[in-house]
């Protein structure tokens, strides 16, 4: 069993253990930019349960995490050095809002299967409960489709999501293949009515409250399993948590860099883009999170980074050196790491869906869409779309009507986007993906489903080798 020793991480035997690894992005909590739908993910259940029915639906998407994450992708992750995956969790697979409190024997059956075959590859798993009750952000990646948070304001959401991790303690202590719990995928605490402007005050009074709450509900079940907890805004400030308050605590920051998407060359001394390893070691040094572990003597965990592939493609090599300098950086510090995302459909993973698949073939009118209106929030490093222009002009409309200079116009531009095209524009055009499966028998849909299985996906061969590069490090 891992446990936190004088601020370092180690095994049963004492042995310092560093923690290299991905996250797996995209299973049992679906993203649009990774498995290609639009919009968030029960918005896509649904639509695809209207087409085909619910009984169709849910084998669809059954089929879908089968050969998502197999044995052959947990062998591949386990041959590049990784000794870690953490797997994202929505909490939907455990718990339905309709009878809340009761668990879902079919979701933890599932994670059950997962953890003992990553013990078989001699994997550790980090469970990360990335969508919450109640949304605990206002993006899609936790399951939310209205870009408003109501766990952070409801004792309700906070109650069903204490209860889930008791449950989830229950079932998993004394389990060694588990590194540990992470709580909470990126918190956002202070949006009761939504995320706009460009200033962020946290309420560190609540996730504070949130934290201590959840780690006694646990420690009262499971006292020896790490617990990892995450910063505010995105896993970004940490300066208003309270200091660590329990024994085995482990703290994550989120360190997504300009330089690792683009666009532009890498290194670069461009003006505005001090883009090189110092720039980058700068940049993690101020940030919270690793001020934050140095401080109170508590490792680091880097839960989430990466770069992306799917830009210029004579950019490629740029944002590969990028990723290298920031994972030297890291392990110059000392910090534990793991990439985002283990396998997506051509955006950032370690391995990729082919494009000529079957799976890919059939939603490439959606996937036009969505790049035509520019619907997933996440790649806002591509070009701007031309609805994204339109948006532009409205945005420019708002601030010159109200003529109030407390408006931002950066941040006016990207919520007016957000709202308008990654949320809208994309519950339209969810139907129009769905709908790109009707007719299809069982056995049709499994075939085609099969475009995830690791043996038809491609290997991002550059971005393995630079994880090999480090994952062979010492501890």
């Amino acid at each position: 069993m891992l446990q936190v020793k004088n601020g370092r991480v180690v095994d049963g035997s004492g042995r310092p253990v560093r923690l290299r690894g991905t996250c797996v992005g995209g299973w049992m909590n679906m993203e649009n930019f990774i498995d290609g739908y639009p919009a968030a993910e029960h918005s896509a259940r649904a639509a695809l349960a209207e087409v085909l029915g619910p009984a169709k639906a849910q084998f669809f998407f059954d089929r879908l995490l089968d050969h998502f994450l197999a044995d052959d992708d947990l062998a591949f992750i386990r041959r590049c050095g990784a000794n870690v995956v953490r797997l994202p969790l929505n909490y939907r697979h455990f718990e339905s809002d309709v009878e809340p409190f009761r668990y879902l024997e079919a979701g933890f059956a599932r994670l059950d299967r997962m953890v003992e075959a990553c013990g078989r590859q001699g994997l550790y798993v980090i469970l990360d409960l990335h969508a919450v009750q109640g949304w605990q952000n206002t993006d899609w990646h936790c399951d939310n489709a209205n870009r408003i948070s109501l766990f952070w304001r409801m004792p309700h959401f906070q109650d069903r999501f204490v209860a889930l991790w008791e449950e989830m303690a229950r079932r998993y202590r004394g389990n060694a293949t588990v590194a540990g719990y992470n709580v909470m995928n990126e918190p956002v605490t202070n949006t009761p009515d939504g995320r706009f402007g460009s200033q962020y005050t946290p309420d560190w009074a609540v996730i504070n409250a949130v934290y201590r709450r959840v780690v006694e509900a646990i420690r009262a079940i499971d006292p020896e399993h790490i617990i990892f907890l995450e910063g505010d805004y995105y896993s970004n400030r940490f300066a208003g948590l309270e200091a660590p308050f329990a024994d085995n605590l482990v703290y994550s920051s989120h360190n997504y860099s300009a330089c690792g998407f683009g666009p532009g060359s890498y290194p670069s001394n461009a003006p505005g883009k001090p883009w090189d390893r110092a720039g980058q070691r700068e940049a993690f040094l101020t940030h919270e999170g690793p001020q934050y572990a140095r401080k109170h003597n508590v490792p680091l965990w880097v839960g989430e980074f990466g770069s992306v592939y799917n830009g210029p493609a004579e950019e490629v090599p740029d944002r590969l050196r990028a990723l290298d300098d920031q994972i030297d950086v890291f392990e110059e510090w000392g910090a534990h790491w793991t990439t985002w995302t283990y396998k997506d459909v051509g955006v950032m993973g370690w391995v990729t869906l082919d494009p000529e698949s079957d799976y890919m073939q059939a939603i490439a009118d959606s996937q036009r869409v969505k790049r035509e209106l520019g619907t997933d929030a996440w790649t806002t490093w591509l070009p701007v779309s031309r609805a994204g222009l339109i948006v532009r002009e409205l945005a420019r409309c708002i601030e010159e009507v109200a003529n109030d200079p407390e408006i931002d116009p950066a941040s006016n531009r990207r919520h007016l986007a957000d709202a308008a095209l990654a949320c809208y524009a994309a519950s339209l055009v969810a139907p129009l993906w769905a709908r790109q499966f009707r007719g299809m028998s069982e056995e049709r849909i499994d075939a085609m489903l099969q475009s995830f299985a690791f043996k038809n996906c491609r290997v991002n061969q550059g971005l393995v080798e630079v994880i090999g590069k480090h994952t062979a490090r010492p501890a």
